[in-house]
């Protein structure tokens, strides 16, 4: 794949939070291993008030839109008080015109919604803010039970945290699973979370229940070239399969076995990604039987093949 950097500007406006600036200059760090140059930017170059006691001295003005091939937009304060600046919001429609991705981060949303972009498709927020982003923004299908949401060109996410999340899937998509994990050691985060997992569990759970979850999925990823099944699992987490099933959906976003399928696709990307193994020796070392059962969930998943895949995203070492 190419080595040519990806071009990310993070636009600073006013009230913005200071995780939600941090996290994606952060991540996308210009490194031998992620190949991405940031600039950060606002309406104009200057001081820009932030929230949270904090102000930021930016370089570069929205001409960095012009430059970027994705666009951040960090969350920040009073975001259904009054709309973003007309000149963020043209600039914003006509980077994702000349093909620019947008990626809000929780009440980033707010701007990106301003644009139109998000009418008529699926978005979060942080959940604090979901009623008021219906209310301001009544053609976007706000799912409030989300971490993120990725509408291909569009992408937004909830609180700060989830834009760890967010970012990380961005990296996947980029650069794959192996460079992603890398990133995510670095950070000290979770290598993969879904966007489908719930931003906060509804209610309380016996919390002694956490950590033996936790571990179970531990012993699981350790062994995902042996048959797995509901009960092994319930049996290692010594709960019934009943309750570990409902309890890890809402843990999860994910069935058990929808889980165990994806960390099996997952570990097979990393294969095809840093090995030369063959298809039918990676699907038979992921637990996934033949070559055959590899490349239907690949299809189903991924929207391409094994062989794709790697064509794509081998790198050497």
């Amino acid at each position: 794949m190419t080595t040519s950097l990806h071009r990310i500007a993070v636009l600073v406006l006013e009230g913005a939070k200071p995780l939600d600036v941090g996290i994606p200059a952060q991540v996308f760090t210009t490194r031998a291993s992620m190949p991405y140059e940031v600039h950060v930017c606002g309406a104009a170059p200057g001081l820009v008030t932030g929230g949270d006691g904090l102000s930021y001295h930016v370089a570069h003005g929205l001409e960095a839109l012009e430059w970027a091939d994705t666009v951040f937009i960090p969350g920040y304060r009073h975001p259904d008080r009054e709309p973003p600046p007309a000149v963020v919001v043209e600039a914003l429609r006509a980077a994702h015109e000349r093909g620019a991705r947008l990626a809000a981060i929780s009440t980033g949303a707010f701007a990106l919604a301003a644009t139109g972009l998000l009418d008529g498709r699926r978005a979060t927020t942080h959940w604090h803010y979901t009623q008021a982003l219906r209310a301001r923004h009544p053609l976007v299908r706000v799912d409030a039970n989300v971490l993120f949401v990725d509408e291909g060109s569009v992408l937004t996410s909830a609180g700060a945290a989830s834009g760890i999340d967010l970012c990380l899937h961005l990296v996947r998509r980029d650069l794959g699973v192996g460079v992603a994990n890398h990133a995510a050691r670095r950070l000290v985060a979770a290598p993969y979370r879904s966007g489908g997992q719930a931003q906060y569990v509804p209610r309380s759970l016996p919390e002694e229940l956490g950590p033996v979850f936790a571990a179970t999925r531990q012993w699981a990823l350790e062994r995902l070239g042996e048959p797995l099944t509901l009960g092994d699992l319930a049996r290692n987490a010594n709960v019934s399969p009943r309750t570990f099933s409902r309890r890890f959906v809402e843990d999860t976003g994910y069935t058990p076995m929808q889980w165990v399928l994806r960390a099996r696709v997952d570990v097979a990307r990393e294969l095809l990604e840093r090995t030369e193994l063959g298809v039918e020796q990676v699907a038979a070392q992921v637990g996934l039987g033949t070559g055959a059962n590899l490349r239907l969930h690949f299809q189903r998943i991924l929207g391409t093949s094994p062989s794709g895949y790697r064509e794509t995203f081998a790198r050497g070492e």
